[in-house]
């Protein structure tokens, strides 16, 4: 069955193509951004804000004094994971990880929270449901105040990011740039059959938001999920942590060369994403054709909505499927855990021609943001508290409070990135 988005929202986002056109920007993106080439030149921009979040975390524990032994502090993991993931999509697209002055102890500042709470903000009501979706003549009186919100956020995220597209188009037009050095130049510079430029300046800026939008969340909600877990059955957090001592050692920072080794650690990434996925249902589809799956009859036209929730808490597939248990997903030894999941008995990055093109990119961060924190800290819940609250929010599937959890240095000093 042939399936396209067909969310109408999407559409006050940024400019999404449809037909040949829509081809042609699945070309550049699949060809130019996230191809294995460009991931690959890009690893030293992810190494660093992985370092960056180790350093964010060690001076807040030493901020309260004594040496790695004694030094701890509650953190807020909700607001280092998801600044972790726009600093690694905007080192990538921009080369920066601040629009402003950022913090000395490596933390966001006022504009690098504003930039990804408005991430959040959009994308939240992307995978909500809105009546005009089906009945588009009621589009116009924005019963539920969606369109106004969403642009709003939007207008937040494009003036943070346009002054700097345009700034870079109008330094290769003046010769004073001959290298590409990141995904914005190799959007600028990407080139049709023809030789010409293949996208415009709207192109291009509505592409660097969907990049926005499509990094953040997935890895930080999976992480933030697992991390809660994980504190509250401490048996599951050393048995990752003592995988990554085996693999990696404590004589230096795990990099992404060793993900492929990480088989536990990428079970509770796998865990993180089946149980706590980031919304109810997938991005609407549409079917372009009458078809049959599973025994059920789709006609043509019809809108698709696919269950994460129900999928990945299916008591058919999953035994006691409310349960954390990584080890769910090591049945067969020998095999190499990955985040994907094919036969979508979950989805974390869906699958099949529609599937999300950038699977490697988002596993990298994944996997490297819970690793760089089981590997760096120990995890104990903050004083006075019994345990991580899993509570949902009430109209999410976030956590319903941000995480925090004591942490305390596990390495040498010498390891953790300076200021």
């Amino acid at each position: 069955m042939a399936t396209e988005y067909s969310s109408r929202r999407f559409l006050t986002i940024a400019v999404v193509p449809w037909g040949d056109q829509w081809k042609k920007m699945r070309r550049v993106v699949t060809c130019e951004i996230v191809s294995a080439s460009k991931l690959h030149s890009l690893l030293e921009n992810r190494t660093e804000e992985a370092d960056n979040l180790v350093r964010f975390i060690y001076n807040q524990c030493k901020s309260n004094g004594g040496d790695n032994s004694t030094a701890s502090a509650v953190v807020n993991l909700r607001l280092a994971m998801r600044q972790y993931s726009g600093n690694v999509i905007r080192k990538m697209i921009f080369n920066r990880r601040y629009f402003g002055e950022g913090r000395k102890d490596g933390g966001p500042g006022y504009e690098e929270e504003e930039h990804v709470e408005s991430l959040f903000t959009v994308l939240k009501h992307l995978y909500s449901f809105i009546l005009s979706d089906y009945i588009p003549w009621l589009r116009s009186f924005d019963l539920e105040g969606h369109e106004k919100t969403v642009r709003k956020a939007m207008k937040i995220v494009n003036d943070y990011q346009d002054p700097l597209i345009d700034e870079r188009v109008q330094e290769w037009r003046e010769g004073k740039r001959t290298e590409s050095e990141d995904l914005l130049d190799a959007f600028i510079l990407a080139k049709d059959s023809n030789g010409k430029r293949a996208l415009s300046i709207e192109e291009i800026k509505a592409q660097c938001a969907e990049l926005m939008l499509a990094t953040v969340d997935n890895p930080s909600n999976a992480v933030e999920w697992a991390m809660a877990e994980m504190i509250n059955q401490p048996e599951i957090l050393l048995k990752a942590v003592e995988e990554i001592d085996a693999v990696v050692g404590k004589e230096r920072l795990v990099q992404e060369a060793d993900i492929p080794k990480l088989n536990y650690v990428k079970a509770c990434a796998r865990e993180g994403f089946r149980l706590h996925p980031i919304a109810p249902f997938n991005l609407p589809h549409v079917s372009t054709a009458d078809a049959t799956v599973a025994g059920y009859f789709i006609p043509k036209g019809s809108h698709v909505l696919l269950s994460r929730y129900g999928l990945g808490r299916n008591p058919k597939v999953w035994d006691d499927p409310l349960k954390f248990n990584p080890e769910r997903h090591l049945k067969d030894g020998s095999m190499c855990v990955g985040l994907t999941e094919t036969d979508l008995r979950f989805i974390s990055f869906s699958t099949g021609r529609r599937g999300c093109m950038g699977v490697a990119l988002g596993t990298a961060m994944t996997v490297m943001l819970l690793a760089r924190l089981l590997q760096g800290f120990n995890w104990r819940v903050p004083p006075n508290e019994a345990n991580i609250d899993l509570s949902e929010a009430k109209d999410d599937l976030f956590m319903a409070k941000p995480l925090h959890a004591l942490g305390q240095p596990r390495l040498p000093a010498h390891l953790y990135p300076a200021n």
